[in-house]
């Protein structure tokens, strides 16, 4: 199969893997680079010029393949709402979805890029309700994003919604316990519900792993790049550097966990005879030392690190990131 490439534009570094896409993904060429713009989609013409000359120059310095393009948004830029109602045939939901979308997605009919997706639909004699996924963007947010690529002369094939290439790179099944898939960005955090091997709700919040770094910058008296370095060496580890790191960064994480402590409260809410088994951390931010036992002591759950690389072939670099590539590599999983 001809090699494919997806790429994921963050707000710290852009992201690419070319490969032969499939069930199992045969890595060609890993690359990563600093995005000196501090944004995953442009503002103005003017970011979207720099954000195409940083791509540009991806694909030049790791001979990066310019067909067969798959992009992500960012989840930040998205609305996604799980509905249920009534059951209704293809043509009735397609009739019927735009007026769904009008009552839950906060975006004006005539700004909004829609896509849906059946998760559950019952048989003809089940009582329950049919659940399906909206995610809605503004046209003019995806026109912004795809002129980061058409200037460079690059027309994409497909572009999705991180977490979507996030859950698939997963492969979830009904047989997996019920999972908050917690993906930790530079700017965001996004959490995923996983129960009987169905999609239940998406939610983002805007403070990440750069919350952590300025945290560092401020509590420890360093500049941007010693505390990025000190997080990612450091971590929540209190035997190092006399645990000024770890002091420092704890505030913070409770921040953020707080919100995923949120997450599964309401899911129980909606599921009271169900418990959150397992939590799985992806992203870049996910390998900060000693988190997965923080979060293990703080959500009495089982902790695991996200492995997109797991099953597949090829290329793959010793030093990387993987929980940071899993987006890539979800995208690259959904061709066949």
């Amino acid at each position: 199969m001809p090699a494919a490439l997806a790429i994921d534009i963050g707000t710290y570094s852009v992201k690419a893997i070319a490969g032969e896409p499939g069930d199992v993904v045969h890595v060609q060429r890993v690359a990563e680079v600093f995005n000196t713009t501090g944004l995953a989609v442009p503002t103005d013409d003017a970011s979207a010029s720099k954000l195409a000359q940083i791509v540009d120059a991806l694909f030049s310095d790791y001979s990066l393949p310019r067909d067969s393009v798959h992009l992500s948004l960012p989840e930040t830029v998205v609305s996604s709402k799980v509905i249920s109602i009534p059951r209704l045939n293809d043509s009735e939901l397609a009739s019927a979805i735009g007026w769904q979308a009008e009552q839950h997605i906060p975006i004006p009919p005539e700004e909004l890029s829609l896509e849906y997706q059946v998760l559950y639909r019952p048989k003809k004699n089940e009582q329950a309700l049919m659940r399906v996924l909206l995610v809605g963007v503004r046209k003019q947010v995806v026109e912004q994003y795809i002129s980061i690529f058409t200037q460079i002369g690059i027309e994409p094939v497909r572009v999705e919604t991180q977490m979507l290439s996030v859950l698939r790179s997963l492969h979830f099944t009904p047989e997996d316990p019920t999972t908050l898939v917690v993906h930790l960005g530079a700017s965001s955090m996004n959490l995923l519900m996983m129960h009987g091997g169905e999609l239940q709700f998406v939610l983002s919040q805007l403070n990440g792993g750069q919350l952590l770094t300025k945290t560092l910058e401020q509590r420890v008296g360093l500049d941007v790049t010693q505390a990025e370095q000190y997080k990612r060496t450091y971590g929540l580890r209190p035997d190092q550097f006399e645990g000024k790191v770890s002091q420092a960064l704890l505030p913070a994480l409770q921040v953020l966990f707080a919100e995923v402590k949120k997450a599964i409260q309401y899911f129980v809410s909606q599921h009271p005879q169900a418990t959150v088994e397992r939590i799985v951390l992806s992203g870049g931010s996910a390998l900060l030392p000693d988190l997965v036992q923080y979060v293990a002591t703080e959500t009495g759950t089982e902790v695991l690190i996200a492995a997109p690389f797991a099953n597949a072939s090829g290329e793959i670099p010793e030093k990387i990131n993987q929980p940071g590539m899993i987006v890539c590599m979800g995208l690259l999983s959904q061709m066949k």
